[in-house]
């Protein structure tokens, strides 16, 4: 359906969503009482280890997009979100200086103490409200600085905001996804230039901030060739870090939820409207985010499916459904792991790492695929409990309900086991939650949609949701809980 074919009253957006492990360009047709999302073109994003470590491979990124773009047909606009902290160098004539660093790159090991020594971790996060994790942006600058490439650059462009200047030629920093560097006081929503100047850090290599729903440009003429698109068709800026336009899209009716934003990371949080900038909120390690109209977004950082996607791959891409099968069946809580612990975070040897973790905790080590997979659903589960439980300690703000959007919603061992481990009942969906978010933002632009609340309510109104009650003994779960605090 076309806006020309119904008076303008429905226009189509296209969202370009990318993953740590896939992109896709979805198409949402977006209307004041309407929003369907169909899928254009999926692609495999395939990072690739050089000799010099392990790198992103933007180049097959940018093609999928613009494979995408044409599959997509006429747009009214464009939006792009991505995954966060990772950047493209540009030098003086705006040509790419290599393939930006993985986040998972281990170049960032032994940086963060070296940046305390400057800055003591409890001032950096007085400053900017951003937890602790080895690859955020800040310690990545601080590892690349001595490098040839860092040398010779003019212009450090984020993920989505170098596939936005390859698409328009224009360049911006987006807020958001900025708010991830650990380079933005979340209290002023701008860069916090003593933390820069004190480790050296020049913000002038960043381009100006652009916030969502600002213009970012129109699609190059080599673009609409290669695509096949009419022009002009714009670009539009939209909560760029995938999170901050999943979070948007969370199906909410008031202000008492919280959300997990899950896929290979599990995002769990509050959406606030200021910063928690506390001790006791360094120390729980949790990260003030930007969102969409002045809001934070207040989560820890959790492993997430990745565990299991790891397992998954290791095991040969065994049916995910038998799996998860297999999993229901074997007892609850046997076995459980920290999902928040960076041991974790290289990929490689999952299963094994799991069953040493279980082992040198003195639990019952899982021997078979089912067992990990249930090991793994019920510490993503217990981690969530005690994300949720703490930010609203935290943050003096009671929840009454846990929504729960992206990949994880189509897995509801998790979203059942995240209702019991939390007591609380979840809401389960949108599934495509980012790529839903990217385009109602882009709508609401063009004056489709209006403020938050009245987004929340057409995707109430239009998205498949599933309920899930807390269900078995709360006991379980505070000992579960308890085995590992005794570790």
């Amino acid at each position: 359906m076309s806006a020309s074919a119904t008076g303008g009253s429905v226009k189509s957006y296209a969202a370009v969503d990318l993953g740590a492990s896939s992109g896709r360009v979805m198409v949402g047709r977006a209307g004041r009482d309407s929003l369907e999302l169909v899928e254009a073109h999926r692609f495999p994003n395939r990072p690739v280890r050089t000799p010099e470590g392990l790198r992103w491979d933007v180049l097959s990124l940018y093609a999928g997009v613009l494979d995408g773009l044409k599959a997509a047909g006429r747009v009214d606009s464009v939006g792009i979100d991505s995954w966060a902290v990772d950047y493209g160098l540009l030098d003086a004539d705006g040509a790419l200086l290599g393939n930006p660093v993985h986040y998972r790159d281990a170049r960032t090991e032994g940086v963060a103490e070296k940046v305390w020594a400057t800055v003591p971790a409890a001032e950096l996060y007085a400053e900017t409200g951003l937890q602790y994790a080895p690859f955020n942006t800040l310690y990545q600058l601080v590892a690349a600085r001595s490098s040839a490439q860092f040398a010779h650059a003019e212009r450090l462009l984020l993920i989505p905001d170098l596939l936005t200047y390859w698409l328009t030629g224009e360049s911006g920093t987006e807020l958001t996804n900025a708010s991830t560097t650990q380079l933005i006081d979340p209290r002023t929503r701008d860069w916090s230039r003593d933390v820069a100047d004190r480790l050296g850090i020049d913000l002038g290599l960043f381009a100006p901030l652009r916030q969502p729903g600002d213009p970012a440009g129109l699609l190059r003429p080599e673009v609409l060739e290669a695509t096949g698109l009419s022009g002009p068709v714009p670009v539009t800026t939209v909560g760029s870090h995938d999170t901050a336009s999943a979070v948007a899209a969370v199906p909410a009716t008031g202000e008492r939820f919280a959300y997990i934003c899950t896929g290979t990371w599990s995002l769990a949080g509050l959406e606030l409207a200021a910063p928690v900038l506390t001790e006791a909120s360094r120390a729980a390690n949790f990260t003030n985010e930007l969102g969409l109209d002045g809001t934070v977004r207040y989560l820890r950082n959790i492993m997430g499916l990745w565990l299991l996607q790891e397992c998954v791959r290791e095991w040969g891409d065994p049916d995910l459904g038998e799996l998860l099968r297999g999993a229901a069946a074997v007892p609850a809580l046997r076995s459980v792991v920290d999902a928040g612990d960076s041991a974790f975070l290289a990929p490689g040897r999952m299963p094994e790492r799991i069953a040493e973790a279980c082992r040198d905790s003195g639990q019952p080590v899982p021997r078979t695929p089912a067992e990990t997979t249930r090991c793994i659903l019920d510490s993503l589960a217990l981690a969530h409990r005690r994300a949720v439980a703490e930010a609203q300690a935290l943050a003096d703000h009671p929840v009454d309900v846990v929504h729960i959007v992206g990949g994880g919603t189509r897995n509801a061992l998790l979203c059942q086991l995240t209702a019991d481990a939390c007591g609380l009942p979840v809401v389960a969906g949108p599934a495509e939650a980012a790529a839903l978010g990217n385009v109602l933002v882009q709508a609401r632009a063009h004056g489709l949609v209006g403020d938050r609340a009245s987004m929340r309510r057409l995707l109430a109104r239009t998205q498949p949701l599933v309920r899930y009650e807390p269900q078995g003994d709360p006991a379980a779960w505070r000992a579960a809980e308890a085995r590992l605090a005794d570790r």
